[in-house]
């Protein structure tokens, strides 16, 4: 049997290339998902991992609408640290995802995003945006062919998550699965899709009609 191509370094799963990091930038934009940036920096602070914080002119806004928290507040959940091992953009509004795909580097958020793609280090867009034009989603395919991984802010429902703040810190330890965090206890029970209810509920991979 003929050996497995092997995946081009911009391809392969950080995971497997990296070693965990100790140090990411989070950055919120202005679209709607502020609660999974500020969940993020919690989850890196109960985890001793160093954050570096941007927040966008925007942010402030949506931080203020659709939390209860001050920008004083999400601020003094980050270290400050002024180098990284990877970046986590959350959430990522499609303006920041085309500024980053065409290397427009303009603000502090979509320049970091630009060093992390000619470095190769981990970068992760919870892209939040619905429904998904062309546009959208041909940005999308080019970063992720950069070595790039878009995480799209949807939450899942086999948990069986008992409220927002639930499917939230569920989405959030996924995100930082991506960069190869050890999320150990943070992420809840039955986290990760494996299949196996599919033989406790009886399905056999036929259909019943």
């Amino acid at each position: 049997m003929p050996p497995k191509p092997r995946l081009p370094p911009s391809l392969r799963p950080y995971t497997t290339t990296t070693k965990p990091p100790t140090r990411l930038t989070i950055a919120l934009t202005g679209a709607t998902g502020a609660p999974y940036g500020i969940t993020t920096l919690k989850f890196l602070r109960e985890l001793n991992i160093e954050s570096r914080l941007i927040i966008s002119q925007w942010a402030h806004s949506t931080i203020k609408y659709e939390t209860p928290f001050s920008i004083p507040d999400v601020t003094a959940l980050a270290t400050k640290t002024y180098s990284s091992d990877g970046m986590i953009i959350a959430p990522c509004s499609v303006n920041t995802l085309a500024a980053i795909r065409a290397g427009y580097a303009e603000d502090l958020i979509s320049r970091a995003a630009d060093v992390c793609i000619k470095e190769r280090r981990p970068l992760v867009l919870v892209v939040r945006e619905t429904p998904l034009s062309a546009i959208y989603l041909e940005n999308m395919l080019a970063l992720v062919r950069l070595g790039g991984v878009v995480f799209p802010a949807v939450p899942a429902f086999y948990t069986r998550p008992k409220g927002l703040e639930a499917m939230v810190e569920h989405s959030v330890a996924r995100m930082l699965d991506c960069v190869g965090v050890d999320v150990g206890g943070l992420m809840p029970e039955e986290g990760r899709w494996e299949g196996y209810r599919r033989k406790q509920l009886g399905y056999n991979g036929t259909s019943s009609s």
